[in-house]
């Protein structure tokens, strides 16, 4: 375990995807980066956006932080390959992986969705997680073992929703995830995943969203608050952490207990 006063993370290197923000503010990848820099970790900011990711290695940086960008489409083989090695290169291995891109996707139903939107789709939100994950456990073997966290959602456990690609997705995001966790248990490397729910993020707000939205959303927990990137980022830091040692294969719902009342609350009997 991690000796009082020291940083947590120190000596690791991580690589998280989706490290920037498309708007300002905090996302789930910015947070969880940001946190993994805080406690110790030297970073690899991974994302298509190179601007996005330089936002958040200038607030890692302000911090006295250790991180690098890497501009990167996850959904290419090869720049998945290529972003681990220069992360490797860099560091002098790699520990953890934080599989964050993810998009909303195509809306509609089986009957309605775009067939070719649905499959470049679910290479960025389920595909790009593999490709990660493929290049980066015979790094993490070379140390002895890892750390991986996926992130999917709350769609993803419980459907209800008024499209048909975003639950698959992330459904498909949960069950990669105890694959994962089954077969690479064995090389010491964990693999967990976390299902966010409304967190009120710049992936939701910058393409707008009125005040009685927002406040429905609020609601639909059993806390009635609004959750933010730096709750995910803290799921992530517990999960990549000595203090989850004995923790794989998990589905760890950050969503103010959304989905504990996910079919309402019965009523008292007088």
């Amino acid at each position: 375990m991690t000796e009082p006063g020291a940083k947590r993370l120190s000596g690791k290197v991580a690589v998280v995807t989706g490290a920037g923000s498309r708007a300002e503010g905090i996302g789930n990848g910015r947070a969880a980066a940001i946190l993994l820099a805080r406690h110790g970790a030297r970073v690899a900011l991974v994302d298509a956006v190179r601007g996005w990711a330089e936002a958040t290695a200038r607030m890692i940086e302000a911090e006295g932080g250790d991180c690098c960008v890497i501009e990167a489409d996850v959904t290419v083989p090869a720049a998945c390959a290529e972003a681990v090695a220069q992360t490797a290169a860099r560091s002098g291995g790699l520990d953890i992986l934080v599989n964050n891109v993810g998009i909303g996707g195509p809306q509609g139903t089986a009957v309605e969705v775009d067939p070719a939107a649905w499959d470049q789709a679910m290479r960025v939100n389920v595909t790009s997680m593999m490709l990660m994950a493929k290049y980066a456990i015979p790094e993490m073997r070379k140390r002895g073992g890892g750390a991986i966290v996926n992130i999917a959602s709350v769609a993803g456990l419980t459907g209800g929703h008024p499209h048909l690609f975003y639950p698959t997705s992330k459904g498909a995001v949960v069950q990669l995830t105890r694959a994962m966790a089954a077969q690479h248990g064995g090389d010491g490397i964990r693999v967990n995943c976390i299902a966010p729910g409304m967190v009120y993020t710049p992936m939701v707000y910058s393409g707008g969203m009125s005040p009685e939205l927002r406040e429905q959303r609020r609601q639909r927990s059993l806390l009635k608050t609004e959750g933010t990137g730096w709750d995910v980022g803290n799921g992530v830091l517990y999960l990549v952490g000595e203090e989850a040692r004995w923790v794989t294969g998990i589905v760890l719902p950050i969503d103010a207990g959304a989905t504990a009342a996910a079919g309402g609350l019965p009523a008292r009997r007088p």
